[in-house]
C-alpha cells in the first residue's frame, strides 16, 4: 500500500522580507548575512566539533529519524530508510556547474556512509531520487506541481523556502522514491547547503530539530558540507541492524553494537583520533 508523502522544507533559507513573520510562526531562521557568497568551507571544517559523547549522538539520531518536520502524513514514530540502492537523477535547468556540484555531493555522501549504496544516474527510469533544479522564479509552480495549489500556497505563505524534499514510503516503511527541489540561482552557499541537507533528509532523517546545535538538520545551522556529527546519524540509520519500521525501543536494543561500528567507521573515514 502506498503511503502519504512525507516532506521537509529547507526553510532556514528564507527571503528577508518574510523572515520575521515566518520566525514567529515556525521558529525557523534565516541564513546569516553573507552566507550566500561563502564558497570555501575548509576553514569551517578544520574547526568543527568532532568529539561527541554516545548520548549526544543517540539524542540527535532519535530527534531526526523519528517524526517529520512538515506533517503532511501525520507523525510516524518508526524508522524510514531505503533498502534498495539509491540512484539520483538531476532534471531541469541545464547549468553544468550545478549538476557537477550535485554529482560531487552525491559522491561525498557515498564515501561517508558505509552501508548506503548511492550514486548518480543518467537514466531517469532507474532513479529513485530525482533532484529538480529550478530557478527561483519557478519554485512556486514546481512545488504546486508536486503538492497541489492549496498546499503549495500554504508552504509559500508559512515558510517561503528555497529548497524542499520529500519521500514516499510503503507500508513496510521502506522509502520507495524521493524528490528534491533545489534553486540554482540563490548563490553557491545556498545551493550547496540545501543540496546536502535535502539529499540527506530525503534518505530518512527528515525531522528538523532546534535541540541539537551540531546538526545541519537544525534551522539555525548552516554547513555547506557533510559534517562529522551528521555522518554519525546517517551511518546509524543505514547500519544493517537498523531496519525500516523499527520503533524507538527496538532501535535502543541494538544501538550499543551499532554505535560501536559507526564510531569506528566515521573515525576511519575522517582520520579522527579515538
Amino acid at each position: 500500500m502506498r503511503q502519504p508523502f512525507v516532506m521537509h522544507c529547507g526553510a532556514r533559507h528564507l527571503r528577508p522580507a518574510l523572515a520575521a513573520v515566518t520566525a514567529a510562526i515556525t521558529l525557523l531562521a534565516t541564513a546569516p548575512a553573507g552566507a550566500a557568497e561563502a564558497t570555501d568551507f575548509s576553514a569551517t571544517q578544520r574547526s568543527e566539533k568532532t568529539d561527541f559523547t554516545d548520548s549526544q549522538i543517540v539524542d540527535g539520531f532519535f530527534r531526526t529519524a523519528f517524526g517529520a518536520e512538515f506533517h503532511m502524513a501525520g507523525r510516524v514514530d518508526r524508522i524510514r530508510k531505503y533498502e534498495a540502492p539509491v540512484r539520483v537523477y538531476a532534471e531541469g535547468d541545464g547549468q553544468a556547474h550545478r549538476r557537477a556540484e550535485l554529482a560531487r555531493i552525491v559522491s561525498d555522501i557515498a564515501g561517508r556512509v558505509e552501508h548506503l549504496d548511492i550514486a548518480m544516474t543518467d537514466n531517469p527510469d532507474e532513479a529513485n531520487v530525482t533532484v529538480h533544479l529550478v530557478r527561483d522564479r519557478d519554485l512556486g509552480k514546481t512545488i504546486a506541481t508536486f503538492y497541489g495549489e492549496e498546499r503549495a500556497r500554504e508552504i509559500r505563505e508559512s515558510l517561503d523556502p528555497q529548497c524542499l524534499s520529500g519521500f514516499r514510503k510503503n507500508d513496510r516503511y521502506e522509502i520507495e522514491r524521493s524528490d528534491v527541489i533545489l534553486t540554482i540561482d540563490n548563490g553557491d552557499f545556498v545551493f550547496r547547503d540545501c543540496a546536502y541537507e535535502e539529499l540527506l533528509q530525503s534518505l530518512g532523517p527528515i525531522n528538523d530539530t532546534d535541540k541539537v546545535p551540531w546538526t545541519m538538520f537544525n534551522d539555525d545551522v548552516q554547513k555547506g558540507y557533510f559534517d562529522v556529527y551528521d555522518q554519525y546519524l546517517l551511518n546509524i540509520l543505514y547500519h544493517p541492524a537498523i531496519r525500516p519500521g523499527m520503533t524507538v525501543p527496538e532501535v535502543k536494543a541494538v544501538l550499543p553494537q551499532v554505535l560501536a561500528d559507526v564510531r569506528s567507521y566515521v573515525a576511519k573515514v575522517n582520520r579522527l583520533t579515538r
